[in-house]
């Protein structure tokens, strides 16, 4: 591994001494020299509050964007900031012209913010929902292409699927995916939380109709940094979910304004955007693979599991099974996650998927191997207590 990373970068962020932080993955951690980046814009607004909002917000936004959008294989005026993926997701789903009796695709084990927004809209709007399987364990890619195809209809006129799944840590192929509902007319909303920064991204080539990601996991921007990606001719139909004073002056202008707010986290982002250039993506990239996919190799050897998915479906997340028969509940996971972090100082998420829990562990430039041996034992430990 590249000895550049691990411990020696921790003091760039301001993370608690004493603790053993595995879970990037949740909130992420913003590095200090973003959060003054974001301080010094803030102190901007407040300067002068009006100058800024009139006259200089407009501007710094569409910088800010272009910024991104060069990181991610597109134009600025494809890309709109937005609080977080869900919120994207969200717009997509009440922008979308729904019909009674259309149906709307999702992957099983979607985020649950997701697949509750999708539950809403389809009662709202007269939506049948139907559901991908995703088997498990999972051989390759070709399984998942196969399920999402069996799973459309002539009927299905959105598909919403996940880029990374936050459960289980899986890289979908979303470009195969994408490609399966573009031969069956089916237009995509690609539900990238994780994958900007954690993956290299070409938005254009993926060929989706709407791309959402989060800024501040993986791209080490402030909280409540995100973006929606809209391909032109997608881009007609979308309208934030609170209408403002630019209705109807096109996509970037409705977005961009849709009341006072602080938008500092979104001025931010290419001070985060620069962060990850600075430490070579492609090296932090590997480098957080590798210790993801070395530390749930060692999990799963010392509880005795498997891992679910091939280690190329993996990138800088792993979710690993506990040993563990009984039929367990979100309340036994939501347990078991405070005891580690009460019993042993270690934060890390703990699931409950089909009735066995998981202990899903981030990689990131900040940890080393050492980092994850405590959970093997801690785990088990705790397990045995419940």
């Amino acid at each position: 591994m590249n000895a550049s990373f691990g411990h020696g970068l921790r003091p760039l962020w301001g993370l608690e001494e004493g603790m053993r932080f595995l879970n990037h993955g949740s909130y992420g951690a913003t590095p200090k020299s973003v959060l003054a980046a974001q301080q010094a814009w803030r102190d901007r607004m407040e300067a002068q509050p009006v100058r800024f909002f009139s006259a200089e917000m407009p501007h710094a936004l569409r910088a800010a964007a272009r910024v991104l959008a060069e990181f991610l294989g597109t134009s600025g005026d494809r890309l709109v900031f937005v609080d977080n993926a869900t919120t994207a997701v969200n717009t997509v789903l009440h922008s979308f012209p729904w019909q009674p009796g259309d149906e709307l695709v999702l992957l099983r084990h979607a985020y649950p913010a997701v697949a509750n927004a999708v539950r809403f809209a389809a009662e709202r709007y007269g939506v049948t929902v139907r559901t991908v399987a995703v088997p498990l364990p999972l051989r390759d890619e070709r399984q998942l292409v196969e399920s999402l195809a069996a799973t459309l209809t002539p009927r299905t006129r959105l598909a919403v699927i996940d880029h990374v799944s936050a459960p289980l840590s899986l890289v979908y192929p979303v470009e195969a995916l994408v490609k399966r509902c573009r031969e069956r007319g089916v237009r995509v909303l690609v539900d990238g939380a994780h994958a900007p920064g954690m993956l290299p991204l070409d938005l254009e080539k993926i060929g989706a109709d709407w791309y959402t990601g989060n800024c501040h996991k993986w791209l080490y921007s402030p909280k409540g940094s995100a973006f929606l990606w809209a391909a032109s001719e997608a881009q007609e139909m979308l309208h934030p979910l609170v209408i403002s004073l630019h209705l109807g002056e096109g996509f970037t202008a409705e977005f961009d304004w849709t009341g006072t707010k602080d938008v500092t986290p979104w001025l931010a982002v290419p001070e985060g955007v620069e962060f990850l250039r600075s430490l070579g993506p492609e090296a932090a990239r590997r480098y957080m693979h590798q210790l993801a996919v070395g530390a749930a190799k060692m999990l799963a050897q010392a509880w005795g599991t498997d891992l679910p998915v091939p280690e190329g479906m993996l990138a800088a997340m792993a979710s690993v099974p506990l040993p563990d028969a009984k039929d367990r509940t979100l309340t036994d996971a939501r347990r078991l996650h405070d005891r580690l972090w009460e019993h042993h100082r270690i934060e890390v998420p703990v699931q409950c998927i089909d009735g066995r829990l998981w202990v899903r562990i981030s990689g990131q430039v900040y940890n080393q191997p050492e980092d994850y041996a405590p959970l093997a034992d801690g785990a088990l430990e705790e397990l045995r207590r419940l």
